[in-house]
């Protein structure tokens, strides 16, 4: 499956690990929303490595990992 765009309505969520879900597609833009994310863990999927600009909306974000 893939990331869905509500992903965005998390606007609270400080830690998203989505670590060996075999999700594809790629991270929606609406993960700039999330502007109390402290951790992206998003490794061991068949996601595009294509990672949207919005991601630098995330001025909380301490670790990111999309290996």
């Amino acid at each position: 499956g893939s990331i869905p765009s509500e992903i965005g309505n998390l606007v609270t969520l400080e830690q998203l690990q989505l670590d060996n879900n075999q999700l594809t597609g790629s991270i929606p833009s609406e993960i700039g929303n999330l502007v109390a994310l402290k951790s992206l863990q998003a490794t061991r999927n068949k996601l595009n490595h294509l990672i949207p600009s919005e991601i630098g909306y995330l001025e909380a974000l301490e670790q990111l990992d999309v290996n």
